[in-house]
């Protein structure tokens, strides 16, 4: 299951010249396979070999924080988060005058 978050950072300050500086974080987190140990009450080490998580649900419910592979809650999933950062620069007009 993969998610986005875009947060968009803009820098308009007003001076003389018309330059301006935009930048954009794109973060895409995905959920990784399962680390929930189901032998911790016997003091062993077992996982259920759950590679990734895949929401029980839709989005805004309940049901989307469950595993609909192992039934674990979404914590229990290791949390892999991509960012990428996009900074653009507009630099300002400049006419020279002879």
């Amino acid at each position: 299951m993969k998610k986005q978050q875009v947060v968009v950072r803009r820098d308009g300050s007003s001076r003389r010249s018309s330059s301006s500086t935009s930048s954009s974080v794109v973060r895409t987190v995905r959920y990784g396979e399962c680390q929930k140990n189901h032998a911790a009450n016997i003091g062993g080490y077992a996982v259920d070999g759950c590679r990734e998580f895949m929401a029980s649900g839709e989005d805004g419910t309940a049901e989307a924080l469950t595993c609909a592979a192992c039934g674990c809650h979404r914590n229990f999933h290791r949390r892999e988060v991509d960012t990428e950062v996009v900074c653009e620069y507009t630099p300002p007009n400049i006419s020279y005058q002879q």
